[in-house]
């Protein structure tokens, strides 16, 4: 069935970040970040086309160089945005958002975000989640995902959600930001204001739920690290260096 589904990776990649400006162009192991991401989606077998997104000269050059599919883009606010400008471009029948931030991103990663599209036809909005610990859920950088018995997500919040009221020692998950959408879902979005649970938790896939699309949240064993600071650089530096990259 996977291969009659043409499904599309997008790297949307903002070369003008606030907290880290030019990041996906910062070097991790002698290599840009926005190479990292590139080549560890390549490794999945699941996408027929893979390609950088981007509204920066600066990185469609870089890609060029190395030979990596990119399209210049207009500024958007968002990779949602930049991603339903690629839509409009490229016809597909998944869409997923590979964040240009996630260079320790896996293939397991893709594999894991299209299998409920696979299972249910349905199905029209996937991400992944992640086990954490108690320090990772009160940190509010860190979003946790609630989902029902059938994997469909419940709520986002940047709080520690469920709140374990009697230290039972509740599980946490940890939310990663990639998604997989049908195109008529990526088309929904756009068309819906935005939602007030969305604005007070700065979450944009709240926007999702409040109208009442179902997202399927699949778990991994596999957590990322999402680079928006200084630190988070040199964090993903250390590991890389500590296995060989």
């Amino acid at each position: 069935m996977a291969k009659t589904l043409k499904i599309l990776g997008v790297i949307p990649a903002r070369y003008d970040s606030t907290r880290l400006p030019g990041k996906v162009l910062r070097l991790i192991a002698g290599k840009p970040m926005i190479y990292w991401v590139y080549h560890n989606a390549l490794k999945s077998g699941l996408l027929s086309q893979l390609l950088v997104a981007t509204d920066s000269e600066k990185v469609l050059a870089y890609c060029r160089d190395q030979s990596i599919p990119a399209l210049l883009t207009g500024p958007h606010p968002s990779g949602t945005d930049r991603l339903m400008e690629v839509m409009e471009r490229v016809e597909a029948d998944i869409y997923i958002n590979i964040q240009g931030d996630e260079p320790t991103l896996r293939p397991e990663h893709i594999e894991a975000i299209v299998s409920p599209f696979l299972a249910d036809p349905s199905v029209q909005v996937s991400t992944l989640k992640v086990a954490i610990e108690e320090a990772a859920a009160q940190n509010p950088n860190n979003v946790k995902v609630v989902t029902d018995d059938s994997g469909r997500a419940l709520y986002f919040s940047r709080h520690a959600v469920p709140f374990d009221r009697d230290g039972s020692g509740v599980k946490r998950f940890k939310h990663i930001g990639i998604y997989a959408y049908k195109k008529a879902a990526l088309e929904l979005f756009h068309s819906l204001p935005e939602s007030t649970l969305e604005s007070a938790e700065k979450l944009e896939q709240l926007r999702f739920l409040q109208h009442g699309t179902a997202i399927h949240v699949v778990e991994t064993p596999h957590d990322t690290v999402g680079v928006d600071t200084e630190s988070d650089l040199r964090r993903v530096e250390l590991l890389f260096s500590s296995y060989g990259t």
